[in-house]
């Protein structure tokens, strides 16, 4: 086998052993999805992240990316995702597109995606490898999403950035019985995983633990 040959499966023997691993830590906190960790095994993680972190794409590690930004390690983005809920006819609003990789995920489960990000250089390099994975339902764009997206309304969103309180201006852009997840709490200290399902013109929220989020930040940087 040549050498190229060689580090491909040991790549693929990798990818095996690192999704099996994976897969056992969701059934020990009782996810046991079918269709989201088939959209998982399908997306290829390394894609997204630099070469020198790929030993740690199924961990459940935080993984830096550009513009000094991280994504969040795999086991907390596969939770995030499933307590979505995220059916076939939903359309997603993402607000921190980061690497593209949850967007990625994503669109193996909705009808339409659209996913916020602030950083021109992380918009531009994750559209660039979603258009590689030749998914033509997830649509990129550059807004800070502080108070979301005027390309509502939406079925779902997900927020990587934590809130102060309650994103109220979310409420118009949910239909009925939409559902968000984002943290909330203070900045520079540990934040509330919520899920916020949306009951007339109020949300009722489930606590799903505890996340260290950077605060949702207003305004596009002027050089990044």
């Amino acid at each position: 086998m040549s050498g190229a040959g060689a580090l491909t499966a040991s790549l693929a023997r990798l990818d095996r052993e690192g999704f099996a691993a994976f897969v056992m830590r969701m059934r020990a906190v009782g996810i046991s999805d079918r269709t989201l960790i088939s959209a998982i095994e399908a997306t290829p993680r390394r894609a997204f992240v630099d070469p020198q972190y790929h030993n740690a794409v199924w961990s459940s590690r935080t993984i830096p990316i550009d513009c000094g930004e991280v994504i969040e390690g795999l086991d907390l983005q596969a939770t995030i995702i499933h307590a979505l809920k995220i059916g076939d006819g939903h359309r997603v609003l993402e607000i921190g597109t980061g690497s593209g990789y949850t967007a990625s995920v994503m669109g193996r489960l909705a009808k339409r995606v659209i996913t916020i990000e602030r950083f021109r250089r992380l918009q531009e390099s994750a559209a660039a490898v979603l258009r590689e994975t030749s998914l033509g339902n997830v649509i990129t764009s550059r807004a800070d999403g502080a108070e979301g997206s005027d390309d509502g309304p939406f079925d779902r969103i997900v927020a990587w950035a934590a809130f102060d309180a309650i994103p109220r201006a979310f409420v118009d852009q949910l239909v009925s019985g939409g559902i968000i997840v984002c943290a909330i709490g203070e900045p520079e200290q540990p934040q509330v995983l919520v899920r916020l399902a949306k009951v007339g013109s109020r949300f009722e929220r489930e606590d799903l633990g505890l996340v260290r989020f950077q605060p949702v930040a207003r305004g596009l940087p002027l050089t990044l």
